[in-house]
Parts: structure tokens; sequence; C-alpha cells
């Protein structure tokens, strides 16, 4: 979910969008009301969602192509070897930042650990890596971000067209208006970067004030980031990454395969913590500048990765949340 590397979402929406057809064209230059393939995307969200002819001409009629979104999407951070990845994360700065975080809301982030059976240190890791712990939310209108790259960004275009449409139907649900919600370049949203199809899914009324409100309440935001890692399967105190060293070099980034336990130590590689035999795992190469590092992955490093699928993504995140309980253990002494 993250603003820098949108997540897979469902099946579902990717079958949804699939019936979207649209046609290969140049880009116009007036607003999204000419483009091809608008008036089929406008006739589903009418049969589908009672979305009137006159109000999707009201809500389009000023959005426009935005090229900075495009090229935006076609760099994203994830590409940056992990030495220099890893230094946009794990800084003073944003470590003190999640120990102030959980400081202020630790009530909320208790109530959401235990209700959602999830580590606080992962919900505070997360918002700190996502958004700075709500300090950067996205300055693109998400409207226009879904309709530039649901209707001209072809790598991906049935996919953002999909959540153009649960965008769309999100802003009715939640009392939003839909041009005065600002996002990221990928059109994800709020203090913990949720995408609209994850927005309608995972977000929840943690405040109990009848609105998923992911920008201005935090027990929103909390609760929602728990809530998201309960339903992709997060065990609570389980491990999630240990260091390995190995005899044979893998010169690639990211994940190298995945196994038993036992398969990588018949290869050669030498954990730091004892793990049984059987045990699925994967083996994580990391690029710093003058070699590889090896890490093993456990189950809950595959559920950070449902939130944002880089594998760079979870080891920072990992990182960050083990460097945030570190700094509160130091501040308690």
């Amino acid at each position: 979910m993250s603003t820098r590397y949108i997540a897979a979402t469902t099946l579902l929406l990717f079958c949804l969008a699939a019936s979207f057809q649209t046609p290969s064209a140049e880009p116009v230059t007036g607003s999204y009301l000419e483009h091809p393939a608008f008036p089929d995307f406008a006739r589903r969200m009418k049969s589908r969602h009672g979305f009137g002819d006159a109000e999707m001409k009201q809500l389009f009629a000023d959005v426009t192509r935005q090229q900075s979104i495009i090229d935006a999407i076609s760099r994203p951070a994830e590409t940056k070897p992990w030495h220099e990845y890893r230094k946009i994360f794990m800084t003073e700065e944003r470590i003190k930042g999640g120990a102030d975080f959980w400081k202020l809301h630790k009530e909320t982030l208790d109530q959401a650990a235990t209700t959602f059976n999830v580590d606080p240190e992962m919900i505070v890791a997360i918002i700190g890596v996502e958004t700075f712990y709500g300090r950067i939310t996205g300055n693109y209108p998400v409207i226009t971000a879904l309709a530039t790259l649901g209707f001209d960004y072809a790598p991906r275009r049935r996919f953002f067209l999909g959540e153009l449409e649960q965008f769309l139907v999100l802003t009715r649900e939640e009392s939003f208006d839909p041009k005065n919600i600002l996002g990221s370049y990928a059109g994800a949203m709020g203090a913990s970067q949720f995408i609209a199809s994850s927005y309608r899914q995972y977000a929840v009324d943690f405040d109990f004030d009848n609105q998923r409100n992911l920008w201005q309440s935090w027990p929103d935001i909390i609760g929602s980031v728990a809530n998201y890692f309960k339903q992709a399967g997060w065990k609570k105190g389980g491990l999630i990454a240990i260091p390995a060293v190995g005899k044979e070099k893998e010169n690639q980034s990211g994940i190298v395969r995945k196994g038993k336990t036992a398969e990588f130590r018949a290869a050669g590689f030498v954990f730091s913590e004892g793990i049984a035999d059987e045990r699925d795992v994967m083996l994580i190469s990391l690029e710093q500048p003058e070699e590889y590092e090896y890490w093993v992955a456990m189950h809950n490093y595959s559920v950070i990765m449902k939130y944002n699928r880089s594998p760079l993504y979870a080891m920072a995140a990992y990182q960050l949340s083990q460097a945030i309980l570190n700094a509160r253990a130091d501040h308690a002494r």
C-alpha cells in the first residue's frame, strides 16, 4: 500500500476491472470526458453503482492527464539498492518519531494490538514508513492520479480503473468530496496510505463516529493498519526475519528462493537463531556497496509484503519496528 509501490489487491478486483475495455489511444489534451474510454467507464459506474451522467460529467470536467504522475510511478524507490533504500527510513529522526508516536498514542495502540492481535511496533513502523507518522500523505488529487493511471498508464490500466471505481464508491460511502481528497501519485490515501479497494475492505471505525477517516482520526488509522495485518494473517510475537551467512554468493537482490529451513542449511547457510528444519522460509538477499547480505524470512515477513510487495519495503518496515522498540526500551531505563 505504499505511496511508492502499490501492493497487489484481490483477484476479485482484477476480475472486476478486467471488464473495462480501454481502447489504445493517444492521450487527450482536455479533460477525461474526452477520453475514448471514458463513456464505457461512465456507463459501468451508472449500471453498477447508480452514478448518473450529470454526476460523472461534473466529477471529471476538470480532471486532466498529469505526466508527473506517469513519471513518478515509473521510478519507484524500490528500484534502489538496499543500502540506499534503507537510508530513507532508518534515520534517527524517524526512529525517535516512532517512539514519540507510540508514547502519544499508547492507549490506542494497546487497544488495537489486543483487538486485532498484532504487535504494536509493527503498526507504528508501517505508519512511519508510509507517511512519517502522518506528516507526508501526498499532494495529488486522488481522482486525478487514478484517472491518469487508469486511462493512460498502459502497464496497469485495468488495475487503476478498478481503483478509480472503488474510490468513487468509497467517497460516497464515507461522505467525502471526491474532488477534495489528496493522496500519493498512485492514489494511496491517508496516514496509512490505503488504496481505495483496501480502504473499503480493511479500514475500521475505531473511534466509533460512524466514519472511517484515515487522515484525521488516529484511532481509525491505527485500528485500520492493525486490521489489515490481522486479515493478512499476522502471527503476534512471531519471528519475522533473522540474519544468515552463506558460503555461496547470491548476486541478486530480493527474494532469492523459498523452501524449508533444512534446504538452506544443507546449502551452507548458517542462521543467527535456531529454527526448525521443516519451517517454510524465504532467503532474502540485500545489496550492500561491496557485497550482498542475507536474511531468512518467515511467515510474518510475507504478511508485510501484502501491504507492499517489495522485499526491501518489508525489511525496512521490520528493521524500523525493531529500532523503535529498542528506542522505547532505552528511554525506559
